[in-house]
């Protein structure tokens, strides 16, 4: 998956049109309808993968998300960054008073309230 963009929509072709594949489903994707018609620009992908977990239940290949899971209740989400994770097992936490798992990459951390 390619994070560059050309700058110049006239020099923008098939080839400068970053992918994303999903194994699961067998099929890769252009961003161009990212691009093009919702316009969301560097986060092409980003939108891309969020999509594609909201309609098949799974994230494309090489998209990892930050899951944040309370350890005492069923509430948990996940996230394609550490910023909003970390922030939704602060305030699980703090509302709580729940601790919360913030898994990535295999790495573990947890979140305890205060």
């Amino acid at each position: 998956m390619s994070d560059e963009f050309s700058q110049n929509p006239e020099d923008e072709t098939d080839e400068n049109v970053p992918t994303i594949s999903c194994s699961r489903c067998g099929r890769e994707w252009d961003l161009s309808y990212e691009l093009d018609d919702l316009q969301v620009g560097n986060q092409s992908a980003e939108q891309f993968a969020l999509d594609h977990m909201r309609h098949t239940g799974h994230f494309p290949d090489s998209v990892t998300p930050w899951v944040a899971r309370c350890r005492q209740c069923p509430d948990g989400d996940e996230f394609l960054t550490e910023r909003p994770a970390q922030r939704w097992a602060e305030i699980h936490a703090r509302h709580t008073r729940h601790t919360v798992a913030l898994t990535h990459n295999d790495e573990q951390t947890t979140v305890d309230p205060e």
